[in-house]
Formats: structure tokens, C-alpha cells, sequence
């Protein structure tokens, strides 16, 4: 459900399912398979210790092309534990802050994926690529219909204003900005309501580019 505030803990998957550094490599890829999911925070106790992910514990897999026996390759697999694959530190997420800086972490980062710890410091969820998407789509109101509108404006105050006035009497559900470059920005918002029909004369008249 969309939200206002935008913090992690409104968007995170609380109580994730978690393992210990002792636990077998097997257990956990059945884990990750029966879950759905693709990742598991490492506990040593009510302490995060590491991460691991499906990615992680197939690659210590032996090759299909291993000489091993069965036996040998069964008594492999049984040895093998989490602490052996799990990555740490752990790159985590806080509760109380906002999703565009747990983004932007996961992005410098190159993982798909934070732990999300209280305040005290204990593992209360995780936030992932998919969480990111939809509160991505949430600010864009793509489930509250209505209709698209790019423009392309002078990067200066009150460019905002004179695309609302120009828009009017629609009503904006969503706007989004990015670019910067050259002095210009585009500004993608959805309209709806009264008027939404003929917005992009109105937009166009009034002397905005329209991009779609």
C-alpha cells in the first residue's frame, strides 16, 4: 500500500527468515527455494553476523563435472556451512530512514538486498531490489490510473508552478523530476480529472515542451 512517508520500515518484509553460521549449505538453499526468496540474514544469536544469498551458496556447489564419489561428494555437501559463504560485513538499512537512501546504498554497493535493523540495533526485516520497485511505482501513482505527461523545462524556480497552473484544472496525482543538464529539466507527472483530455494543448499553449 502506498505511503507518504517513504521511511524502509513501511515498505521493508518484517521477521525474514534467517539461518545461523552453522547451518548447512543444503538446508539453506531448501530454505531460499521453499520461501521463494533469494537471500537470508545470518544470525549468531540476536546478532546479524552476515548475509548470504542463493547466487552464494549454489556457487559452492561442486561442478557437475567433479570426479567425486557420491560418498565423497554426500560427505562434501553435509561439511559445508553457511559461515563459509556468508558475505560481511553486512551492509544494512535502518528503519527510520528514508527508501531513496536505502536505495541509493544498494546501488553504490552493487547488492540486491539490506538487512533492516532497529534502532537497538536487532534485525527487524529486509528491504530488497523488488521493495525498491514498488514504492518506485508508488510515488509514481501507476496504480492510481490516470494520465502521462513528460515535460522538459528550464532548470529554475517556479518552472514547477507554471507547469501546475498551466495544467489546471486537472488535478496531479504524481510528479517526478530528473536531468539537470544544460540548464533543463524533465518533470514526468500523472493527471487526472477534470480537463485531463486536452491538458497537453493547455501544457503546450502556455509555452512547455511536451515530451510525450
Amino acid at each position: 500500500m502506498y505511503t507518504a512517508r517513504m521511511l524502509v520500515r513501511d515498505w521493508m518484509t518484517p521477521h525474514p527468515t534467517t539461518v545461523t553460521p552453522d547451518t548447512p549449505v543444503m538446508d539453506a538453499l531448501k530454505l531460499l527455494k521453499e520461501g521463494g526468496f533469494r537471500r537470508l540474514p545470518v544470525m549468531d544469536g540476536d546478532r546479524l553476523v552476515g548475509i548470504t544469498t542463493r547466487k552464494d551458496l549454489k556457487d559452492a556447489m561442486p561442478s557437475k563435472a567433479t570426479t567425486l564419489s557420491v560418498w565423497e561428494l554426500n560427505y562434501l555437501l553435509s561439511k559445508l556451512t553457511v559461515a563459509e559463504m556468508m558475505a560481511r560485513p553486512v551492509i544494512t538499512a535502518a528503519e527510520g530512514e528514508y527508501m531513496e537512501d536505502a536505495a541509493l546504498r544498494m546501488q553504490e554497493h552493487h547488492v540486491g538486498g539490506l538487512p533492516v535493523l532497529t534502532d537497538a540495533g536487532r534485525l527487524s526485516g529486509i528491504i530488497t531490489t523488488m521493495d525498491v520497485l514498488r514504492a518506485f511505482t508508488g510515488i509514481l501513482g501507476m496504480r492510481e490510473g490516470g494520465r502521462r505527461l513528460a515535460l522538459d523545462m528550464p532548470d529554475v524556480p517556479g518552472s514547477l508552478a507554471r507547469a501546475a497552473t498551466a495544467i489546471g484544472p486537472s488535478n496531479i496525482i504524481s510528479v517526478a523530476t530528473y536531468g539537470g543538464e544544460n540548464g533543463r529539466r524533465k518533470f514526468v507527472m500523472r493527471i487526472d480529472g477534470e480537463g485531463v483530455r486536452d491538458v497537453r494543448d493547455r501544457v503546450q499553449a502556455a509555452g512547455i515542451d511536451v515530451l510525450d
